[in-house]
């Protein structure tokens, strides 16, 4: 029988928890900075949990993050046992988003473009209009 969305409802769930147990202090390891839970992805037989972050900070405090948030797996694998009523507690990997740095990367490349044709259309023909295409330029096969 197909589980339907249950590993994603389940996942919202643990991301929740996570977050409020995070943020009210209840890991008291100086190591987890400040870091967000952007989604968490549950295996379909509710098995593992792979939940995705993303921290401030530079390389070094990043992996300060993910070696605190190694050290504190059991203790928050413990938590979200007795708050959500599962049969067995799914196995928790943290994982660091890559994704929230491709966007920042791809947004700097669009604004690059865009700076660069508003640079253009200033310098040259500032009706930035394309040359209409003279008659020996057409492709007649």
């Amino acid at each position: 029988m197909a589980q339907g969305h249950r590993p994603d409802r389940v996942g919202e769930q643990i991301r929740d928890e996570l977050s409020t147990l995070l943020t009210r202090g209840a890991v008291h390891d100086p190591g987890i900075g400040f870091i967000t839970l952007t989604h968490v992805k549950v295996s379909p037989d509710l098995q593992v949990a792979r939940v995705f972050y993303t921290s401030l900070g530079d390389d070094k405090a990043r992996k300060e993050t993910a070696k605190a948030l190694t050290r504190a797996t059991p203790f928050l694998r413990r938590q979200i046992g007795g708050i959500l009523h599962l049969r067995r507690v799914p196995e928790l990997e943290f994982r660091f988003d890559q994704s929230i740095a491709n966007q920042d990367r791809i947004e700097q490349i669009l604004r690059d473009l865009h700076d660069e044709e508003a640079r253009r259309t200033a310098g040259g023909d500032p009706s930035g209009a394309v040359p209409a295409a003279s008659p020996d330029d057409t492709d007649d096969e």
